[in-house]
């Protein structure tokens, strides 16, 4: 375990200097809420004006290999990038594989790149409070950008854009039936999409039939061809990634709030185990007068 010893104030310089054995020991301490994690948060200086962009879209759309192309193409324009790779936690073993580092081997040997995985720890739309806190942790280093890759679990994602400056929306050509199934949430919070695997049949159509439907709903949201493990179509994504300024209006506000009842929530929820309570529903759930109701009344 990390020492709880630890001097805030030397701990902030080190990291504000992009230190990364001082980087990686502040996430770790932040992830696992180990004192002086709540500490070092609220004496942070975050800077707000390193982007944050969010890679989101459905399991098999290709958005490790869309993240390794885009970092490449950065790390040649000499850009220090930050990669948040979040995995989901199982619902049964309570465990995270955090396979995105492997997928990223190629990048660690880079220096101006750092990659770190999270779990969602339970989170249904991807991102936990502990998430938001780590990203905070990059914002407060020296890095140009933070790219979050979220887990894919669909339409449920659209919790990325409330920490996200840019929320990309990754689909694949295959995904043609199933365009009129999008929600309006997901739609409202993607500021781009893009059709990644490009190269396969009926890419083209299917890009056309979503920029139809921007259209008719009034929005303005760029639509990019990709076929990332070939490198085609990420000059011009990269491209607005690093040039376009979006304007999120009162949208920031509700997001800062959503993320604050996040953070509320964790805080009310520490020390809550889902392992201790799933021992404890194993031994009684078989019991012939077993009540939730009163299960949940008494474990509180």
């Amino acid at each position: 375990m990390i020492s709880a010893k630890v001097d805030i104030n030397q701990l902030k310089d080190k990291l504000s200097n992009g230190d990364i054995r001082t980087l990686a020991r502040a996430l770790t301490l932040v992830e696992n809420d180990i004192s002086p994690a709540e500490d070092l948060l609220k004496s942070l200086h975050i800077n707000r004006n390193i982007p944050v962009i969010g890679i989101t879209g459905p399991p098999g759309a290709g958005k490790s290999t869309l993240v390794n192309s885009i970092t490449n193409r950065l790390c040649e324009l000499h850009k220090k990038v930050a990669i948040l790779a979040v995995d989901p936690t199982s619902p049964f073993n309570y465990g995270s594989l955090l396979g995105d580092r492997i997928r990223m081997l190629k990048h660690f040997n880079q220096p101006n790149v750092y990659i770190r995985s999270v779990a969602t720890r339970g989170s249904l739309g991807g991102v936990s409070g502990r998430t938001l806190e780590m990203i905070d942790v990059l914002r407060s280093s020296d890095f140009d950008l933070i790219i979050v890759e979220t887990v894919g679990v669909g339409q449920s994602e659209i919790e990325i854009a409330g920490l996200a400056d840019q929320t990309i929306l990754v689909l694949v050509p295959e995904a043609g039936d199933e365009i009129q199934h999008i929600k309006s949430g997901l739609m409202e919070v993607a500021q781009a999409f893009v059709v990644n695997k490009a190269d396969r049949e009926g890419a083209d159509s299917f890009a056309n039939s979503l920029r139809k439907m921007i259209k008719e709903q009034h929005q303005m949201m760029p639509v990019f061809k990709t076929t990332a493990d070939k490198d085609l179509g990420i000059d011009e994504l990269c491209h607005w990634i690093l040039n376009s300024k979006v304007s999120h209006g009162d949208r920031n506000t509700h997001f800062l709030v959503d993320q604050a009842i996040k953070l509320i929530q964790n805080k009310r929820m520490k020390g809550i185990e889902k392992a201790e309570i799933f021992n404890l529903i194993k031994d009684r759930q078989f019991e012939g007068d077993f009540n939730m109701y009163r299960f949940v009344e008494q474990w509180m």
